[in-house]
């Protein structure tokens, strides 16, 4: 199928525009093949048709399928596990009387707020924090909220949790779902997700104890990075742990923060 150096710019423009999402000419191979495939499938004669629908604002559910299919969601369970390693050190300073919000900023499929939330409820049981904790988990794909709501997910994804976290927290598929497994309600219902555009004003949410926000700025240009990091910040509360991915590095941005460890940040006000 072919597919033009306008084409590519009309769809990396409208990529850009609504959603932040930055793509160099090295991207146009992957445009094409994750592209193509939709196209056809739609029976449209080619990428003008598509960037047509794309354009359309009464085909918002199509563009949605279009920022789905140019995002890669790879995770799993416990990713990085020094940050949490870190976390429990932090909230158990808290002690078992203050309240505890999170936010899961790029939430994915939902691999790192349920992780956190069986760390919260661990910690709850031996009495190191209090019940009064929550995790908001966003994400701008609406196809992958979806999905961590159900909660399901392939046993590879959970090769990082301990064996007394899957018996506590989670469900071992049988027959037809034999190599699947279901998190329990008391993990799931501790976790609300909600869709959200980290590249567009969210004013007013938060303030947050924790916010995580890892493996999702590979996919801005560098102002928006930076605009997106202050953006995250100003929902963090002074003093408050502020995690990236650690490959990530230290992104420049406007709001005071402090090394903790590599990927791990402390916003100083």
């Amino acid at each position: 199928m072919q597919f033009s150096d306008r084409e590519f710019k009309q769809i990396a423009d409208l990529m850009y525009e609504a959603a932040g999402l930055s793509y160099n000419p090295t991207k146009k191979p992957l445009i094409h093949s994750r592209l193509s495939a939709r196209i056809q499938k739609l029976g449209l004669e080619g990428f003008a048709d598509y960037i047509a629908l794309l354009e359309d604002e009464a085909e918002a559910a199509e563009f949605q399928m279009a920022v789905d299919l140019l995002t890669t969601n790879e995770t799993y369970f416990f990713r990085e596990p020094r940050h949490y390693d870190l976390l429990e050190q932090e909230l158990a300073g808290y002690g078992n009387r203050r309240a505890v919000s999170i936010w899961s900023a790029a939430s994915s499929f939902g691999d790192e707020a349920y992780s956190t939330a069986m760390l919260l409820a661990d910690m709850q049981a031996m009495g190191k924090i209090g019940p009064d904790w929550s995790i908001l988990a966003t994400d701008i794909s609406h196809r992958v909220l979806l999905s961590a709501q159900e909660a399901v997910y392939p046993e590879e994804r959970l090769r990082a949790v301990s064996p007394e976290r899957l018996r506590r927290y989670c469900l071992r598929g049988e027959g037809p779902a034999q190599g699947q497994v279901l998190l329990q309600d008391k993990i799931r219902n501790r976790v609300q997700f909600g869709q959200l555009n980290l590249s567009q004003s969210f004013a007013g949410l938060g303030p947050f104890d924790i916010i995580f926000l890892r493996n999702v700025l590979i996919y801005f240009d560098p102002p928006t990075k930076s605009a997106v990091v202050d953006r995250v910040l100003a929902a963090l509360r002074p003093g408050g742990l502020f995690f990236l991915g650690t490959a990530e590095g230290r992104v420049p941005c406007h709001t005071p923060i402090t090394t903790v460890i590599p990927g791990a940040f402390r916003k100083l006000a």
